[in-house]
């Protein structure tokens, strides 16, 4: 009976391990980073959005709050949004990872992750750009867009992703 649900039971075992080692890898990082203020990897997408802002003509700056361990963004003369460790989408990053490698196909495993990962680093920054210009231009829609539409976006984008590579690599030999 058990061998019936031998294979279901190895893809949920790789799951749980790949992304236990993962969680507690970023969980050193960031303990690593806690004297600092915000963590490095936040602090690059927090640049990387601020270059965006600009080139699209809103003049942004940074203002670091090390001892809270945010950044805040300053938009068109005005605190718009602060990042926080949680914004940088590595948690994720991370469920995106480990679901994939629990459906480990060899060398496009590697190739369709990294993909991924840029697909969702670049999400993730449109994410913070489109929350930034929303609080900037029409503040009173910034709750429901923070809470309800942004995150359906990245993880939208995360499902989109799974059903890619479940559709189109994991379950591809299988059918034949």
């Amino acid at each position: 009976m058990l061998k019936d649900f031998k294979p279901v039971l190895g893809i949920l075992l790789r799951f749980i391990i790949i992304y236990l080692v993962l969680l507690f890898a970023y969980q050193f990082y960031l303990n690593h980073s806690k004297d600092t203020g915000l963590d490095s990897f936040s602090r690059l997408i927090a640049r990387q959005v601020c270059l965006i802002q600009n080139g699209l003509h809103y003049p942004t700056e940074l203002y670091d709050d090390a001892k809270n361990e945010q950044v805040w963004f300053y938009v068109k003369e005005q605190y718009t949004t602060r990042m926080v460790e949680g914004c940088n989408a590595i948690s994720v990053a991370i469920l995106f990872v480990s679901f994939v490698f629990a459906f480990y196909k060899g060398v496009q495993t590697f190739i369709f992750v990294g993909v991924g990962l840029v697909t969702l680093y670049i999400m993730n920054l449109l994410r913070i750009v489109g929350l930034n210009l929303v609080m900037a231009e029409h503040k009173e829609y910034g709750i429901m867009f923070h809470d309800f539409i942004f995150p359906a976006v990245i993880y939208g984008s995360v499902v989109l992703l799974w059903l890619i590579w479940i559709k189109f690599f994991a379950l591809k030999n299988e059918k034949s």
